[in-house]
């Protein structure tokens, strides 16, 4: 079976970024219309199958050079660059673009090629805010042509309802946070957001750290809200209480800068929501002076491969994206083939990816000891939160996780994939 073309196989026969392939492919603007003419062009002679907009293909169609590269594309056979009109397309509805820093990138693409070993077509849809605030479908995306649809980064919680209401399988990836409404008529796919913050949490208060921050939203998403109720959970069994003054609950650059610079005595940690979100704290630090890890520990969450490329490196929680998409896979299918049976949550597995930004200790706090009966108990409560498995519990030190290695899934880490 010939390979797949992919972006990445498209930027390096080009000699360009991955990203600027992708947003001439996607239409996201930004670009010299003749770049993206011949980034178009490249992709129908390599025989790359799927195109995100359908305007992509009607403003190609309006000039001569593109009307020729179209009835090419009809001579070779790639008429796949249309939508599908049989039912086979996966619709992908997103609210963001997706570039190759967020974690659904990696994971479309092995959705993508799991779909088409069964016969279907992936056509991704932007929703704009305009479309939000209208509580209209994009034009690109029409719903009787779709067998399924996919929504990412789609958190406005009425426009979610309205989805749920087409005549249409639908599958969340991640979703509005469930205690503004409850959970949507839809299956949902969402990372597991629990154990690895209230185990990080647990080992920095085993250290002595007890002036720990979060940065994030919790009314964002409903991974966000997972994870600020780890937070605050491993704080409460610890006996610990939050300092609200240490919790930005935010998602804006500006507003995080502004309240981390106002705190004083800043925390010994901050936990945040995202990686994104540590990168906004870690500059508002350096703003103020102060060095990560030796003032301020850091901790991110979805491994994204800015975690690895700022310094100091980013302690962060790395997501399983090829896990997420045959996951993603499966509920589809059966969701399709059993329209009928109970909506389900799936949860996948992430892991902890200790690096430099949280070596060591502010102020030089040694580790004090670990009464024996505490620590089982912290033990017992970190598997309950795994949900009854085997895994490991870190007892208060920082190497449970290795960085670069395999972990127990057999799964590369994000410094040799390159997760988002």
């Amino acid at each position: 079976m010939a390979k797949r073309v992919t972006i990445q196989d498209i930027a390096e026969e080009l000699g360009i970024s991955r990203n600027t392939v992708s947003r001439a492919i996607n239409n996201s603007g930004g670009l010299a219309e003749a770049t993206r003419e011949k980034i178009l062009q490249k992709a129908v002679e390599m025989g790359y199958k799927q195109f995100s907009y359908l305007d992509t293909l009607s403003a190609l169609a309006a000039k001569p050079s593109s009307a020729a590269l179209l009835s090419d594309a009809s001579r070779t056979g790639v008429e796949t660059l249309l939508p599908d009109t049989s039912g086979k397309e996966i619709a992908i509805l997103t609210a963001k673009y997706l570039d190759y820093s967020h974690f659904a990138s990696p994971m479309l693409d092995k959705f993508q090629q799991e779909l088409a070993e069964l016969g279907y077509t992936m056509n991704t849809h932007r929703i704009r805010p305009e479309h939000i605030e209208a509580r209209t479908l994009p034009a690109t995306f029409r719903p009787e042509r779709a067998a399924a649809a996919v929504c990412i980064e789609v958190f406005d919680r009425q426009y979610a309802e309205m989805i749920c209401g087409l005549d249409i399988p639908v599958l969340f990836v991640d979703a509005p946070a469930m205690f503004c409404g409850g959970a949507l008529p839809a299956d949902l796919l969402i990372m597991e957001n629990i154990s690895e913050i209230a185990r990080f949490t647990g080992s920095l208060l085993r250290r002595g750290l007890t002036r720990i921050g979060f940065v994030g939203d919790y009314a964002h998403c409903q991974s966000f809200f997972e994870r600020y109720i780890s937070f605050r959970t491993a704080m409460l069994f610890h006996d610990v209480p939050v300092r609200e003054e240490y919790c930005v609950k935010s998602t804006d650059r500006s507003v995080i800068q502004k309240q981390v610079q106002a705190m004083n005595p800043l925390p010994q940690a901050f936990i945040c929501a995202n990686d994104f979100l540590a990168i906004d704290v870690l500059d508002a630090l350096r703003t103020m002076g102060k060095s990560v890890p030796e003032d301020v520990l850091l901790c991110g969450f979805d491994d994204s491969p800015e975690a690895v490329r700022t310094m100091p490196p980013l302690t962060t929680i790395h997501i399983h994206t090829q896990i997420m998409a045959v996951s993603a896979v499966q509920l589809l299918l059966t969701r399709m083939r059993q329209p009928d049976m109970e909506y389900r949550i799936v949860h996948t597995q992430t892991d902890l990816v200790l690096r430099s930004s949280t070596q060591g200790a502010p102020g030089k706090i040694e580790n004090p000891p670990e009464p024996a009966q505490k620590t089982q108990n912290t033990q017992n409560t970190a598997e309950t939160a795994k949900g009854g498995t085997d895994s490991a519990v870190n007892d208060g030190t920082d190497s449970a996780v290795n960085d670069g290695t395999e972990n127990g899934s057999g799964e590369k880490t994000a410094q040799e994939v390159g997760h988002g």
